[in-house]
């Protein structure tokens, strides 16, 4: 699975792919993440990509034609299955998207920046719109690797336990039930017995009940949907 993803400020993504999981996971060879200067596409000699909105208003809007540069650069290269733009008026990310996101081979994503990107931008090339959340970034570079982080996790054999991953809070629309390691009682806080017991049926009992109950407390609004 590749990811091509467009920035302003590449050195900002750096970090979360060169780390963890999403490191493991290129170094197997089982995806592969690709970030491009936008400044690089820029047609003029200042590297700006930005200018002030027609009409009027506070802020400077990303330009059309360094991002329809490089998107058209890319597309010649191979077929992208998504064209996604980090937006705060985007579908909110969930697993669902997540998991709908794991099975495809090709996924470009832009990142703003400013007060904006040109719609036409949008309108033209991007096909799908995606939040993290009902807040307001200075960037798309962080909600792109959070994105790319919880896409790449469901990759068959990045995780060392493949099974892990169909276990996580909002599969099946349940917040996922507590979790106990070693020691067994520690101060007097004591794992639950049921954990203990070696019955595989009773602890996925326990188990469902617990994400249930979580659920109902933490997050009704799953259950109603």
């Amino acid at each position: 699975m590749r990811f091509d993803i467009i920035s302003v400020l590449p050195g900002l993504l750096e970090s979360p792919f060169a780390h963890s999981i999403l490191q493991r996971a290129q170094k197997k060879g089982l995806t592969e993440i690709v970030v491009h200067n936008l400044r690089d596409y820029a047609t003029n000699k200042q590297k700006s990509v930005d200018d002030y909105p027609y009409g009027g208003g506070s802020g400077m809007v990303m330009g059309i034609e360094p991002f329809a540069k490089c998107i058209e650069m890319l597309c010649a290269e191979r077929e992208y299955d998504e064209v996604i733009f980090m937006s705060p008026d985007g579908e909110r990310l969930d697993q669902g998207i997540a998991n709908e996101l794991s099975i495809k081979k090709n996924i470009m994503i832009l990142c703003g920046h400013y007060k904006g990107i040109d719609q036409r931008i949008r309108d033209i090339f991007v096909t799908r719109e995606i939040s993290i959340g009902d807040y307001v970034l200075s960037g798309g570079e962080l909600p792109a690797a959070v994105l790319v982080d919880a896409v790449v996790r469901l990759l068959p054999g990045v995780l060392n336990d493949e099974t892990s991953a169909l276990s996580d809070s909002f599969q099946g629309e349940l917040l996922d039930a507590p979790v106990y390691t070693r020691p067994a009682d520690w101060k007097g806080h004591k794992v639950p017995e049921i954990l203990l017991s070696g019955h595989e049926a009773k602890i996925n009992e326990w188990r469902y009940e617990q994400a249930l109950e979580r659920t109902k407390k933490r997050r009704p609004d799953l259950l109603a949907d």
